[in-house]
């Protein structure tokens, strides 16, 4: 069962890993979209100012024009004309200006997708030595507790110990449990009286299988070998 748990650790090192190169990874993305994003605002200002140099020229042009006009109707209609473009300098110019706070707000996310990326580094780097330290502990455990598994399943009877790799074959890797109580803590089924009597006796020799699950049975205090009543009745050899 030691074994079990041991290799169950060992898989889950490369999922942990999984994991902290996944928010690595979500943390870049989270930075290179804020750049993207930051790129675009810049890209939109450069298209509001053209506009706002535009509108201004037009105004310049209307002006430059206004100096030569020759009647009223022609000077009114370009005060018109200047009036409307310097409307739409305003106007160019408030979205400039709301370009501009976006964009230091594309910034900020920027410095602060930085700020995370950075610590998220750290902190995978980190992660990625303490499941190094761990996964070496738990490959010594594992290669311990293998050799003395192997130590003691040599002393086992070949019957034996080929009937337990069949059992544990159908019972992920455990084909032994305890009996307490008369009850198998494998499945929780009822051992008959006779049979958990059986397995008390630290003497008996007999392999018993739970007739519920099929594991092999075994208590965790024996009761000692009953003593034969004609030698406890017996009197004492007297000493010499």
């Amino acid at each position: 069962m030691r074994i079990a748990r041991l290799r169950a650790d060992l898989a889950e090192f490369p999922q942990r890993v999984k994991e902290a190169d996944a928010r690595l990874e979500t943390a870049r993305k989270q930075l290179a979209a804020s750049k993207e994003a930051l790129t675009n605002s810049l890209k939109e200002r450069k298209k509001f100012e053209l506009d706002v140099e535009q509108w201004k020229e037009r105004v310049s042009k209307y002006r430059d024009q206004s100096a030569a006009v020759k009647t009223n109707e022609a000077y009114k209609a370009l005060l018109h004309e200047i009036a409307g473009a310097e409307a739409e300098v305003t106007r160019a110019e408030d979205r400039l200006l709301d370009q501009m706070v976006a964009g230091e707000e594309f910034e900020r996310r920027v410095k602060a997708a930085e700020a995370a990326l950075k610590e998220t580094e750290g902190a995978a780097q980190a992660e990625r030595r303490q499941i190094e330290t761990e996964q070496a502990a738990e490959q010594s455990a594992l290669q311990g507790a293998e050799a003395e598994r192997e130590s003691a399943s040599g002393q086992v009877p070949d019957e034996i110990r080929e009937l337990y790799a069949r059992i544990a074959r159908r019972h992920q890797g455990v084909g032994l449990v305890e009996a307490r109580e008369e009850q198998c803590y494998g499945c929780g089924m009822r051992v008959l009286p006779h049979r958990f009597q059986e397995l008390q006796r630290v003497d008996s020799e007999e392999v018993i299988l739970c007739e519920s699950c099929g594991r092999i049975l075994y208590v965790a205090t024996p009761r000692p070998a009953a003593q034969d009543p004609a030698a406890a009745s017996a009197p004492a050899e007297p000493q010499t």
